[in-house]
């Protein structure tokens, strides 16, 4: 287990002291934990130098998990699924993000998801997440887009944001930080109609899948031969819990040191993502039964999303 009484345990070793490890995320909050992690030295007993390695899109991330770049990095849930059942070497540790997703928009009579019908949405990268997750939603619902909802493409969030500050859109997608740069934002500018933070996506799907309430958006993963050394997953893991519960509880400190990492945004800007997108990370292997559900989810519409079928137990880091 990698709960909090494993965390508050002796340091575990690993195999064997590493000249570098190379961590990885996207500008988000699940990202914030592994800035608190090389800053404190936290891994100072498994490798010499911990570095971090900023990507912005899925192909970035395609490229760096090809090139063997990188041994970590914090993922969206579907992927190292779809990489598992594709014979790659992962294994997921954590899930920590479970509401990232906000719906953002213009109209003051807009106060849900459901209030959007007849209406257009922005939605960034369309056919990955969180294209998928509005397409499980819509058929939930009943609605077909281009009927019930016109679903327009942005090639990604600051696509999206800037759409929505030029008024070509009134209602949009977003994740966090996206949304409070893009408050933020209009706020700053003189004259300009108010921007709404309507409804969190986990909400409306909560409401849409009672039986499935929960969404595991994202979490870490290892991956290439760093999956075969259990005792160093296990230091990362628990490492990456206290992080997460040290952002939540000093938000403000944990947006200064995610500054310094990304500089083009504004401390005030992730001290609201953090507040808006609560991290809580759990050991893959204890939700495994709330990530199967969502696969199985996927799976009825985009099978090929996460690899064709439902991954094995050997998935999870143990």
């Amino acid at each position: 287990m990698f709960g909090i009484a494993l965390s508050l345990s002796l340091p575990i070793l690993a195999d064997s002291v590493r000249a570098t490890i190379t961590m990885a995320g996207p500008p988000s909050v699940v990202s914030f934990p592994l800035f608190r992690m090389i800053e404190e030295h936290a891994l100072k007993a498994q490798a010499i130098d911990v570095r971090f390695q900023l990507w912005q899109n899925g192909e970035q991330l395609r490229a760096l998990l090809v090139s063997e770049h990188i041994d970590f990095t914090a993922a969206p849930s579907h992927l190292p699924a779809n990489l598992y059942n594709r014979g790659f070497p992962v294994r997921l540790l954590t899930i920590s993000a479970w509401g990232v997703h906000w719906l953002v928009s213009r109209d003051p009579n807009v106060h849900n998801f459901e209030d959007l019908r007849g209406k257009e949405l922005v939605v960034p990268l369309r056919h990955d997440m969180p294209g998928i997750l509005i397409d499980r939603l819509l058929a939930a619902h009943g609605w077909v887009a281009g009927r019930d909802l016109v679903i327009q493409s942005a090639r990604d969030f600051p696509s999206a944001v800037n759409q929505l500050l030029s008024g070509q859109a009134e209602n949009a997608l977003l994740v966090e930080p996206s949304v409070s740069i893009l408050l933020a934002r209009n706020a700053e500018q003189p004259g300009a109609a108010p921007l709404y933070r309507v409804q969190s996506l986990q909400a409306f799907w909560a409401t849409s899948f009672p039986e499935q309430p929960q969404l595991p958006q994202a979490g870490l993963m290892a991956t290439g031969k760093i999956i075969q050394d259990s005792a160093l997953l296990l230091v990362v893991a628990q490492a990456y819990q206290r992080a997460s519960v040290w952002c939540q509880d000093q938000r403000h400190e944990c947006a200064e040191l995610a500054h310094r990492y990304l500089p083009h945004l504004s401390v005030a800007a992730l001290e609201e993502s953090i507040k808006y997108s609560p991290l809580d990370a759990r050991q893959a292997v204890d939700v495994q039964q709330q990530l199967e559900a969502f696969y199985k989810l996927l799976f009825v519409q985009t099978p090929e999303l996460i690899g064709g079928r439902i991954p094995e137990a050997g998935l999870y880091a143990r």
